[in-house]
């Protein structure tokens, strides 16, 4: 998925194919573990072998990719990823629990409310 610019249409379709990885039965069966082993191990890898398994990097081409003036430089991407992360994983591990179905563009606003400068 390359970034198009338009900062609210790549955050859609990176929302959408995020849930979409997270929402197989493969990844909910073993996302438990991985928490668990990831909560237990003493990472001894470099980091850069966590960040190139990881959907960061993307996140980071999409905000680089937005016109300028649309992503406030004080914000920091990595704590927007991190909350966007999370969104995702109550939305796919815990949907039964929370029985909250919103749209994908509701996760979309607020995460451009975020980005938003002042």
């Amino acid at each position: 998925m390359r970034p198009t610019g338009d900062l609210g249409r790549d955050l859609a379709r990176f929302v959408r194919a995020y849930l979409a990885a997270f929402s197989t039965p493969a990844a909910r069966a073993a996302s438990a573990g991985l928490l668990a082993h990831h909560q237990t191990s003493d990472r001894t890898g470099p980091p850069e072998v966590y960040v190139r398994m990881s959907a960061r990097p993307l996140f980071q081409d999409i905000l680089r990719a937005a016109p300028p003036g649309t992503v406030d430089p004080a914000v920091d991407p990595d704590d927007v990823f991190d909350m966007l992360l999370g969104a995702v994983l109550t939305r796919t591990l815990l949907f039964g629990a929370t029985a909250r179905a919103r749209p994908v563009e509701r996760t979309v606003e607020m995460i451009l409310r975020l980005l938003r400068p002042a």
